[in-house]
C-alpha cells in the first residue's frame, strides 16, 4: 500500500520500521516539529523523524494541520491508501480522516475503551493493572472513540515500571498494525464500535501526579504510581522542608521489617539501615534511593549517614 505515517517519539518508531520492511510504500512521514531539549535547550529531531531520514523517507513538520492549505494538497496529491497515525501527539483533522480509502488507522496503548487519552500506559501501570495491550482503530473525530479493529493482549509485571511497558507495547503492536492493514485490504477485519459506557480515561501528566500523598493512599497504591509515572513526573515529597526525589522504592515486607509500628502517615522509621514512611492503611513504603533536593542521587544508606532523622521525623 502507499502510506503516510504520523508520530513523533520513539513509541511509534518500531511501527514505521515494520511497515517498511513489510513492503509498504511510506510517501511520507509526519511528525512534530523539533523541541528544545535538556538544559541546554538543544533543538533536537523527534525519534520518527531521525528513522524515517535514516530511511530516505520524506518527513513534514507542520506547526499546524487543521487549516494548513499546502500540507492539505500535499497529502492530497499523495493520495495514500491509508493513513497511519501511532503517537502523533495531535488530533487529526476532518478532511484527513477522510482522505485515505482505508481510513486513519491509529495504534493505541491500551484496551480500549479503556483508558483512552495522552497517558494510556503511565496510567494502566499506576492504577495496579495486571494487564493491557494494544488497540488498532479507525480514527474519527472524537478522542479515541473509533471502531475498533484489532487487539491484543500483554501481562503487566508487579514490579514493571512504564518505560519497560512502553518498550513492549512499542514492539509488540507493529506487527499488528500491519496485520490490520491486511485485514482491511482484504475484508476479513470489521470494525467493531467500542461500548463507551466502559471507557476511563488517561489524561496527560501533570507534575503533581508524582506527588506522593502519605495520608490518602497505602504503600501499594504508592509503588504503582511510582512505577507509572516513570520517567516524569516520578515520585517525589518534600522532606525538612526541602523536595525529596524517590529515585527507588519498594514496598517494605518481610528483611526484618516487623510490620507493626504504629505511627502517623509521612512518618519516618529507620530499621536495619532501611528509610521506611508510613503510608495509609497502616502500610509501609521503603526508599531505597532518593536525592534530596540540591544534593546527588544516593543509596537511602548514604542518606541516612549524611541526614540522619530527628525523632518524629515526618515526609510531606
Amino acid at each position: 500500500m502507499k502510506l503516510i505515517f504520523c508520530g513523533t517519539p520513539s513509541f511509534a518508531v518500531p511501527t514505521l520500521e515494520v511497515l517498511a520492511a513489510a513492503g509498504h510504500e511510506i510517501a511520507l512521514v509526519v511528525s512534530q516539529p523539533d523541541r528544545p531539549v535538556g538544559r541546554a535547550q538543544t533543538m533536537t529531531a523527534p525519534p520518527v523523524k531521525q528513522a524515517a531520514l535514516a530511511a530516505g523517507i520524506p518527513v513534514e513538520q507542520p506547526e499546524k494541520i487543521k487549516t494548513n492549505a499546502a500540507f492539505r494538497s500535499q497529502l492530497e496529491a499523495i493520495a495514500p491508501d491509508a493513513i497511519v497515525v501511532v503517537a502523533y501527539g495531535r488530533m487529526i483533522p476532518p478532511w484527513m480522516l477522510k482522505l485515505p480509502r482505508l481510513g486513519c488507522i491509529n495504534l493505541h496503548g491500551s484496551l480500549l475503551p479503556k483508558y483512552r487519552g495522552a497517558a494510556p500506559i503511565q496510567w494502566a501501570v499506576a492504577m495496579g493493572d495486571a494487564y493491557t495491550g494494544n488497540t488498532t482503530m479507525l480514527l474519527e473525530e472524537g478522542l479515541d472513540t473509533g471502531p475498533i479493529l484489532l487487539q491484543q493482549t500483554l501481562e503487566i509485571g508487579p514490579n514493571a515500571t512504564a518505560v519497560e511497558l512502553f518498550d513492549e507495547l512499542a514492539h509488540a503492536g507493529a506487527p499488528l498494525v500491519v496485520e490490520t492493514l491486511a485485514g482491511l485490504a482484504d475484508g476479513t477485519i470489521k470494525p467493531q464500535a467500542q461500548n463507551h459506557e466502559f471507557a476511563s480515561f488517561a489524561p496527560m501528566l501533570d507534575r503533581e501526579d508524582g506527588r506522593m500523598d502519605f495520608a490518602a493512599r497505602s504503600a501499594h497504591e504508592l509503588y504503582n504510581r511510582w512505577r507509572g509515572f516513570q520517567p516524569w513526573p516520578g515520585a517525589f515529597t518534600t522532606y525538612d522542608g526541602k523536595k525529596l526525589i524517590a529515585h527507588r522504592m519498594g514496598l517494605a515486607e518481610g528483611s526484618g521489617f516487623s510490620g507493626s509500628i504504629s505511627s502517623q502517615p509521612g512518618q519516618i522509621h529507620v530499621e536495619n539501615h532501611r528509610l521506611l514512611a508510613a503510608c495509609a492503611g497502616e502500610t509501609w513504603i521503603e526508599l531505597i534511593e532518593v536525592q534530596l533536593e540540591g544534593k546527588k542521587r544516593m543509596t537511602t544508606a548514604e542518606f541516612l549517614r549524611g541526614t540522619p532523622p530527628a525523632d518524629n521525623a515526618r515526609l510531606g
